[in-house]
């Protein structure tokens, strides 16, 4: 049986009747509430959102059976699953952050820079991060950094290829990318279009 997906974090309380924030994964906010009933990731506890709102940068939601501050405020951090069958099959150049994370990072020459560890999102676009192969100086190198880790814009330009069967992403380092060297000051480097990463 296929993982199940993370689609949502419950954040902070919201108000005094049970409401909470809700950080979605979804690139549809509001999918969370056609999923029906959401699990933590071992399946223990089940949820129901019953109202959903859009707010700034998460939705407001309320969840059967909860119905007060105190019981908001101890599922803050609480990651919420579904089953991966119940979601709709990604098109081409679409993925599912579950799908991503684990995947080798490795150089158009196929020399490894590590593992894929997360997939973020600051409102800018997704971002992959690497924690760097064994003996390798890249992330002190290339991009930004987080700690041991490489934090790189998930976009075609830098990321060309994802082939899941293999187990691998190809990955051009941001000063490889042409028109990001010395000597192009006066003119922006295109990224590339954002790939959607996040589920439906």
């Amino acid at each position: 049986m296929a993982a199940p997906i993370c689609v949502a974090r419950i954040g902070a309380a919201h108000g005094v009747r049970g409401a909470v924030k809700l950080w979605t994964f979804t690139e549809d906010p509001l999918a969370v509430q056609r999923y029906g009933p959401l699990t933590t990731k071992d399946g223990a506890r089940q949820f129901e959102v019953l109202t959903a709102r859009e707010a700034s940068g998460h939705l407001v939601a309320t969840l059967k059976g909860i119905a007060t501050r105190e019981e908001a405020e101890r599922l803050n951090g609480v990651e919420l699953y579904v089953a991966r069958e119940k979601l709709p099959a990604t098109s081409e150049d679409e993925y599912y952050y579950a799908d991503l994370i684990g995947l080798a990072a490795v150089t158009t020459a196929n020399e490894p820079l590590g593992r894929v560890i997360a997939i973020h999102n600051f409102g800018a676009g997704d971002i992959v991060e690497i924690a760097p192969a064994q003996g390798s100086t890249q992330g002190s190198i290339h991009g930004s950094t987080h700690g041991a880790t490489m934090l790189l814009p998930f976009t075609n330009a830098v990321v060309p290829t994802v082939d899941i069967d293999g187990g691998r992403m190809v990955v051009v380092l941001p000063m490889e990318i042409e028109g990001d060297g010395p000597g192009d000051e006066g003119e922006a480097p295109t990224p590339g279009r954002p790939r959607k990463s996040g589920a439906p």
